[in-house]
């Protein structure tokens, strides 16, 4: 009788303790609405009561475990495990992160004690995602208009790599995307879900990453979709830019999709550039004939090679009269310039500014250099010349010896040139030394030999009426 009263004491001991071992582990608590998780940010707190907390041996911990989107714990994730015997005391917080591949609405967490084992209930449901890729991206090769033949469609992609330093989303296999059809200048509404979109209807369309409810920048271009008339343009896009930078290397050019293309230069054809991309390392003005199957598109670009923008305020031929000078004026966009100025091919020295006065007609030429970021150089060229001084008859005589008087044949300004006047000038024995119709007040250009007399040169000016002007000219030392 007394082993067996041994008996009850003992097993109503061991009942007692495993009362004892057992826990209650509340609902969990969300610190947040929902959870946008990116490279920057990826903390969630939950806060959960326990009790006994006595009942928690000192080899225990808490786990968070993380469903499915749809909420399912049939697989869980495990998102954060304390360490042994780390909490003690209730309410707790517990602080988690989100795997990459998070991406749904109705998430659900809940947490396990491990010593003694114990599950709490699910967590309210949340929206969850992981933005692996959070920067805008390029659909359309970045080209802002397409077209589709009448009873077609233009399909749009998402660029993958796309053009410089596109982060195109479809690196990423875990994300969806959404593609939207403006309504107004602030409005859209949803078309469909996928990495294309066969458009069939005009309209302006852009695609973003599917992030649920959570906002984000991973949104791509607008593209302008229209229906191919006979005269129908797009346009053409260069991966560098325009102007590109000729020094970083050849610029791919790409137009909208289609089921053929030919592409020219400058109006002439480019044999065997007959795909969708046509790369190339020289400016000019591109085009592309676009098949769209039972339409054709045109698209044109003039390709600038560089790298910055500049200009002059002076033509390319300026007259001076005599006293005046001109002052030229470069304007740039250029980072860090340096200018470089030429009268004859020959550098004038100490000028580096972005203006230079002319004193004296020449052929000038300006070189702008850009020095830094995209090193590139662009220039110009002008001609100065004197204006012809304005006699006021044709002299018969004219003494070329150097002397700076009456050097050369100077006519009055209406039969020089820019007139169209011709003067034709001839020796005694009649032959013909000068015939031009752009006179330059410049004869004689050669010297003359004397041989002791002072000859004589007969001259006919005819003017663009046909008033003639006949004389003689004798030259002396």
């Amino acid at each position: 009788m007394r082993n067996f009263t041994i008996v009850i004491v003992l097993l109503f001991i061991s009942l007692a303790k495993t009362v004892n071992a057992q826990v209650v582990i509340a609902k969990p608590n969300l610190g947040f609405s929902q959870a946008c998780a990116s490279t920057s940010f990826n903390t969630y707190n939950i806060t959960f009561s326990f009790s006994p907390s006595t009942a928690l041996l000192s080899t225990n911990q808490f786990v968070v475990e993380l469903s499915d989107a749809s909420g399912s714990f049939s697989n869980p994730t495990v998102v954060y495990t304390s360490a042994q015997g780390a909490v003690t005391t209730s309410p707790a917080t517990l602080s988690f992160s989100l795997p990459i591949t998070t991406a749904g609405e109705a998430y659900k967490v809940r947490v396990k004690s491990t010593a003694p084992a114990a599950t709490s209930s699910n967590s309210d449901a949340f929206p969850a995602y992981y933005k692996i890729q959070d920067t805008p991206f390029t659909i359309n090769n970045l080209i802002e208009t397409a077209a589709y033949c009448s009873g077609s469609s233009y399909l749009l992609t998402i660029d993958n790599p796309g053009f410089g330093d596109n982060d195109s989303p479809l690196q990423y296999p875990s994300l969806t995307f959404n593609w939207y059809k403006e309504t107004g200048a602030t409005t859209s509404v949803f078309v469909a879900s996928g990495e294309t979109l066969a458009v069939s209807e005009p309209g302006t369309y852009f695609a973003e990453t599917n992030y649920g409810t959570c906002t984000s920048n991973s949104f791509s271009n607008r593209v302008t979709v229209s229906e191919a008339s006979s005269n129908t343009t797009t346009s053409i896009s260069s991966s560098l830019g325009n102007p590109y930078c000729s020094s970083e290397g050849a610029t791919t050019l790409s137009t909208i999709n289609g089921e053929s293309y030919q592409w020219f230069k400058d109006g002439n054809l480019i044999p065997d550039a007959t795909d969708q991309m046509y790369t190339t390392n020289e400016a000019g003005e591109y085009s592309v004939s676009i098949d769209l199957g039972n339409c054709v598109a045109t698209a044109s670009i003039n390709l600038e090679n560089t790298g910055f923008t500049s200009s002059i305020d002076v033509e390319s031929s300026v007259m001076l009269n005599e006293g005046e000078t001109l002052v030229a004026t470069v304007t740039t966009d250029a980072i860090s310039p340096q200018f470089e100025w030429y009268l004859n091919d020959a550098l004038i020295n100490g000028e580096t500014g972005n203006s230079y006065e002319v004193l004296q007609a020449g052929n000038y030429r300006v070189v702008v250099n850009q020095t830094s970021g995209c090193i590139a150089s662009n220039e110009f060229e002008f001609s100065v010349i004197e204006a012809f001084p304005n006699v006021a008859n044709i002299p018969n005589l004219i003494s070329p010896n150097g002397d700076g008087i009456n050097d050369t044949w100077i006519i009055p300004q209406e039969y020089v040139a820019g007139t169209n006047t011709e003067v034709v000038i001839m020796s005694s024995k009649g032959e013909i030394v000068l015939q031009t119709n752009d006179y330059q007040n410049n004869w004689p250009v050669s010297e003359i030999n004397f041989k002791g007399v002072n000859p004589v040169y007969y001259y006919i000016i005819t003017t663009q009426n046909n008033e003639t002007k006949k004389g003689s000219i004798t030259v002396v030392e």
